[in-house]
């Protein structure tokens, strides 16, 4: 993924939805990371992913770039249209 860099990217690993935005990474949903190789196979995507993120912002503290911190817009609440 290319972090940071658009509002359209996504990722889904088992049942968890990664989704790329300009001014966050939003994990929803579940992974089980099982007690096996398949679980292992999973984590190490899971680590490459965050290794991913990390990678991206601590090369933008290094340049001096990153905020110490951002204010999150709340979503626009939208009427539910089947009530």
């Amino acid at each position: 993924m290319d972090f940071f860099k658009n509002e359209a990217e996504t990722h889904l690993l088992q049942g968890l939805n990664i989704e790329n935005r300009l001014d966050r990474v939003s994990l929803h949903g579940s992974l089980d990371l099982t007690h096996d190789a398949a679980g292992l196979a999973l984590a190490l995507k899971l680590k490459a992913l965050l290794d991913g993120v990390v990678e991206v912002l601590s090369r933008e503290q290094a340049s001096g770039v990153l905020l110490e911190k951002i204010s999150l817009q709340a979503s626009d609440e939208v009427a539910n249209p089947f009530a």
